[in-house]
């Protein structure tokens, strides 16, 4: 989320209503309205391979995975963001036609302009979801996943995946090798 907000309040039914018609999406934080700027190719390619996985991984259970146009919505402080990924077990949200408010899974692939906000001010109100289990940052810039999960005592543990490792999402007992998650990526073309 890297853009100026609008200086007048929305309310959240008139933000979901323009989105509605929008021909580019935006985020929605207590009132205000920001662009999102397009993805570069590799970002593109690294969400659509972790999607792709986890869509397959849960076939036929009770949890959905979601691309890039679901939006998370943190009720308790009126916010809606859009995940790369995300992944709901929660019955309650097959109701909503175009957000989420119980997943148990939210994944970022990072990009240079919103890497800070992701692992700031995002993550802090992202933790505010009481069925959010894991978050995971992917860098797009070299072979490195960060998972957050929550433990018992519901404090937030950092699980680091580097090269040659292998990623579990436990969250979704989803495993892979990282290499799967960066599967076509030229790391000479990323963005720096």
């Amino acid at each position: 989320m890297v853009a100026t907000p609008n200086s007048s309040y929305i309310s959240p039914e008139d933000y979901l209503k323009g989105e509605e018609t929008s021909p580019i999406k935006h985020e929605y934080r207590q009132g205000q309205v920001y662009a999102m700027a397009g993805a570069s190719n590799t970002h593109v390619i690294i969400t659509g391979n972790l999607f792709a996985m986890l869509r397959n991984h849960l076939r036929r259970s009770r949890c959905q995975a979601y691309i890039s146009d679901t939006k998370a919505h943190i009720e308790s402080i009126s916010i809606y963001y859009y995940p790369d990924v995300i992944v709901s077990c929660d019955q309650r949200d097959r109701g909503f036609d175009n957000f989420l408010r119980y997943p148990c899974l939210i994944i970022e692939v990072l990009s240079p302009t919103t890497e800070a906000f992701d692992r700031g001010d995002k993550f802090a109100d992202y933790r505010q979801m009481e069925s959010l289990q894991e978050y995971v940052l992917v860098s797009q810039t070299k072979m490195n996943v960060e998972s957050f999960r929550r433990n018992p005592e519901g404090q937030w543990v950092l699980y680091p995946y580097g090269p040659g490792d292998n990623i579990h999402l436990v969250s979704v007992d989803f495993k892979c090798a990282i290499a799967d998650v960066y599967e076509d990526v030229s790391f000479e073309l990323s963005p720096s």
